[in-house]
């Protein structure tokens, strides 16, 4: 069995956020999910998450205090912000606190899974930036097209390297 991606998804939002789960636990994604921030970072510290998928605009703790604490606690996840308010404002707000990319809810699909890809590529080349023939195995990988069997193959990798 190949290895996975593992996800934490943060959205209060019930329904939406069994569906997204959903539909990337058939793509091959390990998906952790929670409700609230707050459960977020609990998960967060009994789990290591490759990428963190969190909506914007929750009660309590919202998508960028959970961004900030999850960085704090997970230096090489990335994360992407999920929000239905003004993208390009969230987008600028959230990439000064750390976030990959900000991305509109209702979502597609097909830009959901190639900005995981490409997530995941910057987390592999912060992780691994002190060996550079890893980093060209990233970049040799990620030029595929086929966004699932990168993600495998990547995470395949990252495993192998994990003692470099």
């Amino acid at each position: 069995m190949r290895p996975t991606i593992k996800l934490l998804i943060v959205d209060d939002e019930s329904r939406f956020l069994h569906a997204i789960a959903a539909r990337l636990r058939l793509r091959g994604f390990e998906v952790i999910t929670a409700c609230s921030g707050a459960e977020a970072l609990e998960l967060a510290d009994r789990h290591t998450f490759h990428v963190a998928l969190v909506d914007l605009k929750m009660p309590g703790l919202d998508g960028g205090q959970v961004l900030q604490a999850l960085k704090q606690r997970q230096p090489f996840v990335e994360a992407i912000i999920l929000t239905g308010h003004g993208v390009l404002e969230s987008a600028v707000e959230m990439s000064k606190v750390g976030a990959f990319a900000c991305l509109p809810k209702p979502y597609e699909l097909d830009l959901l899974l190639l900005t995981l890809k490409q997530a995941y590529v910057v987390r592999l080349k912060r992780r691994f930036a002190a060996h550079p023939e890893i980093v060209e195995r990233v970049d040799a990988i990620a030029c595929d097209d086929n966004v699932i069997d990168v993600l495998a193959r990547l995470r395949e990798l990252e495993d192998g390297s994990a003692g470099s």
